[in-house]
């Protein structure tokens, strides 16, 4: 008993400050359906501004309480100019296309946030009530905690009365089941929009100035807090205030207790919850089913074959890029061949969203695993390259098909979500097993055969594999295994009453996007001659994801533009001024306010209407 109530306690505190943040990120997503990945940055924002408020205040109780306030409420009205001026421009947007919004607005609030403050760290000076203690059952537990663990029950009860005892509360339960039929009432959706936005940024700021006397303000809050408040999300169930609080709990005290009795899977413990709750519930612990009205009556454009004269400039830039090593130095040289590997990255991913209908958060999970599986083949057994390059797609096909099975019950955010908590166990068995790993001190000295030794003929091999996936890629979507995949995504109860298999269609999508990713993994493996577990992280994923809805999913050349694109503006953005997070993610949310369909999609749409002109 002396040890299960401390970190019963601190599981409870825990689960508060995270119930505190998931609140806001449900509310959010229950009414407008925007997968808001800036709101841990508004958290962050939030603990950023109640140090600069709470450190001029005096360290009594009451002005403590009054800076949290103030802190939620300037948060709130941050939240509300967000809104306005980038997502209200991208509701009608395709759902991944907001998502990729929201991460442009990540990448812009990091740089503010670090030109405001500085890349320190800033813990809040803590006064004299902040570092008392309680004795409970004869253990010394600090006060602060038990006023968060009495927080997040009290912040549940009153949303509760606002959700069901107030008009506002109402509008925003209707409209979390039916957007559409709340507007054909007549109700203003851009006020009631604003409102809740309003409403879940205060929440994260509220959070993030709570968190302060338990730890500091710092740059990586964001990215890690978001991960941790869409984990309990998903888990709650979608737009669930209940469960994400029951989630919140779940998680909360499992963290407390997993580091003490399972230290080494602390890392992926709320990964590996997720993965099983959403394995028995596929709609989370107290989610609804998910229906999809539009599925029977809008399908997603076809996609077609280029035109002819699209077709010969796509001849002449791969003609451009065949002759390259003649014309650019050896840096540049690099730079491509990065983008070689980028392209054969997004086509792969593309071919799992696009045609498949399955976006993925976790897609760099195929790519560590065919970079491990290309250098651990040669670290054992002493493989060349070519039978490294051979070994990676198998491998990461093989361990695709596996996870497809438990993947393919699930749709839109949940399936997501599924693959993301597997890119996160992923690695966390790549950076824990340092016997086989190398850990995070990766694995060295690959090295690639005479033959290739010259940058160029490596950068040759990078580009044909790259073109022929795209081509292989492309193929496959115009075969009738394609035309089936397409009809199984743009309705799935149709396809079946004409015979197809729709779960097998989905997992060998799975298993041709792992493949190609693979492949991809182990080429930038052999450029770089290592393999470390940073190629299996979100971020690498999230890349992935911007490459691909830069481009545009309905098109075939869209991934190919997107990655192109993205990895150049990044070269240049580094290389050219401190600030590149801020410019390359207001350039992001430019593109997507301007060509919601990517790219590529907008390029053809502006190519056939002049044709029709």
């Amino acid at each position: 008993m002396d040890s299960i109530l401390p970190q019963l306690l601190t599981g409870l505190a825990g689960a508060s400050s995270l119930f505190l943040v998931a609140s806001g990120l449900t509310i959010i997503f229950g009414v407008t359906r925007i997968v808001n990945f800036s709101h841990g940055s508004l958290m962050m924002l939030g603990a950023y501004i109640g140090w600069s408020i709470m450190t001029r205040l005096p360290r009594e109780p009451e002005w403590f309480v009054l800076g949290v306030i103030a802190t939620a409420l300037l948060t709130a009205l941050i939240g509300v100019v967000l809104e306005v001026v980038v997502l209200r421009r991208v509701y009608r947007a395709p759902e991944l296309f907001q998502l990729l919004a929201t991460f442009g607005v990540v990448l812009v609030l990091q740089d503010v946030t670090l030109w405001l403050w500085g890349p320190v760290e800033l813990p809040l000076p803590r006064g004299r009530w902040l570092r008392q203690f309680v004795d409970i059952a004869g253990s010394r537990f600090p006060l602060y905690d038990l006023i968060l663990i009495a927080i997040g029950p009290m912040v549940l009860g009153l949303l509760w009365l606002l959700m069901s005892r107030t008009r506002w509360g109402t509008l925003v339960r209707a409209a979390t089941l039916d957007r559409e039929m709340v507007a054909a009432l007549g109700v203003n959706q851009r006020t009631l929009f604003t409102t809740v936005f309003a409403l879940g940024a205060g929440l994260a700021g509220l959070g993030g100035a709570l968190s302060l006397p338990n730890s500091s303000a710092n740059l990586n809050i964001d990215l890690t807090v978001i991960t941790d408040a869409f984990v309990v999300v998903v888990v709650g169930g979608l737009g669930s205030l209940t469960g994400a609080f029951v989630a919140s709990l779940l998680i909360g005290v499992l963290q407390a207790f997993g580091i003490v009795l399972v230290p080494k899977i602390t890392l992926v413990l709320v990964f590996l919850v997720m993965a099983v709750v959403l394995v028995f519930r596929p709609n989370g612990l107290l989610g609804r089913p998910q229906t999809d009205a539009r599925e029977a009556t809008v399908a997603a454009p076809v996609i077609r074959a280029a035109p002819p004269e699209l077709r010969a400039l796509g001849v002449a830039a791969l003609l451009l890029a065949v002759a390259a090593p003649f014309i650019v130095g050896e840096y540049y040289l690099t730079v491509l061949t990065d983008a070689c590997v980028a392209i054969l990255f997004a086509v792969s991913l593309h071919f799992m969203m696009g045609p498949g209908g399955m976006a993925s958060f976790g897609h760099a999970a195929w790519f560590g695993i065919g970079a491990y599986a290309a250098g651990l083949a040669m670290q054992w057994i002493g493989a060349p390259m070519p039978v490294g390059l051979l070994a990676a797609p198998i491998v990461a096909g093989v361990v695709a098909a596996l996870f497809g099975w438990f993947v393919v019950r699930l749709s839109g955010v949940y399936l997501s979500m599924l693959t993301l908590a597997f890119a996160q166990i992923v690695w966390a068995v790549c950076f824990q097993w340092v016997d086989v790993t190398g850990g995070d001190n990766g694995l060295l000295g690959l090295v690639r055969p005479e033959w290739a030794h010259d940058a160029r003929v490596f950068y040759w091999l990078a580009l044909a594999l790259s073109v022929g996936g795209a081509l292989l890629l492309r193929r496959m979507l115009y075969a009738p295994y394609g035309y089936a995949l397409r009809a199984a995504r743009d309705s799935a109860a149709r396809a079946r009453s004409i015979g197809l298999d729709v779960q097998s269609l989905r997992i060998v999508a799975i298993v041709i996007a792992g493949a190609a990713c693979g492949l991809s993994g182990a080429l930038f493996s052999y450029g770089k001659g290592s393999i470390f577990p940073t190629y299996i992280t979100i971020s690498h994923s999230v890349e992935a994801l911007l490459m691909v809805l830069l481009g545009g999913l309905q098109t075939v050349a869209g991934p190919i533009i997107g990655a192109l694109v993205y990895t150049g503006l990044a070269d240049i953005l580094v290389r050219s001024t401190d600030l590149w997070r801020l410019v390359l993610g207001a350039v992001i949310v430019l593109l997507v306010v301007a060509f919601p369909e990517g790219i590529a999609g907008a390029a053809r749409r502006l190519w056939l209407r002049g044709r029709e002109a």
